[in-house]
């Protein structure tokens, strides 16, 4: 299945996406430092078993446009997931797939909108009350200095000297010895253009520091963030993990334990372990949406 390059344009945003096959539409939301190049592995997995499968470029993410309302906070993200599923005539038997914010965004779009997405798959980051639990643990807060670092404006400064070489860094601490060299073009390609970078920082100042929020946005991750969603969930997560460390897993795993959800440990793979080990990971989840 080949995948293609679209547009679209909700309520006068535009949305860069890439898509293959028909039928039953299967979202897939990236994170950061990426793009939605991270999924071209996966969504000829998804078409060649019926679905439509589509990977949006998210907002700030060219060539997806910079939002003007400046917002970034994984509300957001979930409204454009939402909003994207009416768009592209999804229906009451879509999946939703997210990884690292990707993976954020889910659960709030999953419990906003629970009728519009029939199963949920989500990567690397768990949902909200599990990172709550671990995040200030001392070995959580050496991976997640960064974060912190965002805060600062001389961030936008540092992350792109040497053509963006401080995401090369992430990368490689993030999924040791994983080659990325092809996917770091694409998440380049997104996030050169400063307006870009921004607003890909702009996602973390959002959350933890002083970014632009929305009270209705504030009020449905509040909701999202009191369970987990209530479709059946797969939590896949990286055992060399370098940015979330492992034990969330267990945790993600205390939240996510009946109804058919379910926690998988990727042995031998990182953060970006879709791509790492990408025949492994998309057996499990092509396994878990199986009506």
């Amino acid at each position: 299945m080949d995948i293609t390059e679209g547009r679209i344009d909700i309520d006068g945003m535009g949305f860069g996406y890439l898509e293959a096959g028909s039928g039953p539409l299967a979202l897939c939301l990236h994170g950061f430092p990426d793009s939605a190049w991270t999924w071209r592995h996966l969504l000829p997995r998804l078409a060649a078993d019926g679905y439509h499968a589509v990977a949006p470029f998210l907002r700030g993410y060219a060539p997806t446009d910079v939002p003007d309302d400046g917002l970034y906070q994984p509300g957001a993200i979930a409204g454009d997931a939402n909003a994207l599923h009416a768009a592209l005539g999804g229906k009451h038997d879509a999946v939703l797939i997210g990884h690292d914010w990707g993976a954020l965004a889910t659960y709030v779009a999953a419990t906003a909108a629970p009728d519009r997405w029939r199963r949920v798959v989500a990567a690397a980051v768990p949902p909200q009350a599990a990172i709550a639990e671990a995040f200030f643990t001392y070995d959580q807060l050496q991976r997640s200095w960064y974060m912190f670092f965002f805060q600062s404006p001389l961030a936008d400064m540092a992350v792109p000297i040497d053509d963006l070489a401080f995401i090369d860094r992430l990368w490689a601490d993030w999924s040791p010895g994983y080659e990325a060299t092809e996917d770091l073009g694409h998440v380049k390609d997104c996030l050169r253009d400063p307006a870009n970078l921004t607003a890909a920082l702009g996602y973390y100042r959002a959350t933890i520091g002083g970014g632009a929020r929305s009270p209705d946005l504030d009020a449905m991750e509040a909701t999202a963030a009191a369970g987990p969603p209530p479709q059946p969930t797969l939590y896949l997560h990286g055992v060399d993990d370098g940015c979330m460390g492992i034990e969330l897993a267990d945790r993600a795993a205390s939240i996510l334990g009946s109804d058919g959800s379910r926690v998988e440990r990727v042995d031998g793979t990182g953060h970006f372990l879709h791509l790492e080990a990408p025949d492994r990971v998309n057996d499990l989840i092509l396994d878990f949406l199986a009506p």
